[in-house]
């Protein structure tokens, strides 16, 4: 595969490889140089921060309770009376 670099010196990645990556527009990559080598890396971690904060437990104390009324009680968990 190949992509020309444009006069603002912008590049346009192959759709197999945006659509292999999951990248869409506002997606953030790394870019790294080695040697004479560019390296793109998909930045994983700014999707992880864009959803941290957004949910709500929806009355429940915890993170915990709210699992287990999604999940049921788990193994070692303390029997309720």
């Amino acid at each position: 595969m190949e992509a020309t670099v444009a006069e603002r010196g912008q590049i346009t990645l192959p759709k197999a490889v945006r659509d292999a990556l999951g990248l869409t527009k506002g997606t953030t990559l790394k870019v790294e140089l080695d040697g004479g080598r560019i390296i793109l890396r998909k930045n994983v971690d700014d999707a992880i921060s864009r959803a941290r904060g957004k949910f709500k437990l929806d009355g429940f104390a915890s993170v915990d309770d709210a699992m287990r009324a999604v999940r049921g009680r788990a193994p070692g968990d303390p029997v309720e009376r």
